[in-house]
């Protein structure tokens, strides 16, 4: 099966936080996931299955904790709550989604209950942060 085929056939996995964050968020068709992807997952390289290959990036901070409070803490610091959001999970099965950054601060929790692995890309400051659970999280910005 195709990854455009098998994308978004998991939804399930996320109706706790659709059902949360109601109209507020969009969920994204494959082309807009792979859009979004360009200008911020496809900049890296990776190390083994799933993690990104930060080396040569300008890694802003980085931490061995997998906590909504440390999601929370990055999209204050790094960028600005108003801005869009994009959540991409560890599995294209499960679509990503569209978002304001202070609705997925307030939903951080939640947001890393899905999956044991996901990146938030701020669109207007460029900057992604991967959360993988057991590894904790990186945050820095994109080249573009």
């Amino acid at each position: 099966m195709s990854a455009e085929a098998s994308y978004g056939t998991q939804p399930d996995v996320i109706a706790t936080l659709l059902a949360a964050v109601g109209d507020a968020v969009a969920v994204l068709s494959y082309d807009e996931d792979r859009t979004f992807a360009a200008l911020s997952l496809s900049n890296f390289g990776s190390v083994g299955s799933s993690r990104l290959d930060w080396s040569g990036a300008e890694v802003l901070r980085s931490s061995p904790t997998f906590a909504g409070g440390e999601l929370q803490e990055l999209l204050r610091e790094l960028g600005r709550l108003d801005e869009l959001a994009v959540v991409f999970w560890g599995n294209l099965a499960v679509p990503s989604l569209a978002l304001e950054a202070g609705l997925v601060a307030a939903h951080a929790d939640a947001i890393l209950e899905c999956c044991s692995a996901c990146w938030v890309y701020l669109v207007d400051s460029g900057i992604l942060i991967e959360f993988q659970d057991g590894e904790g999280f990186t945050a820095g910005r994109v080249s573009r």
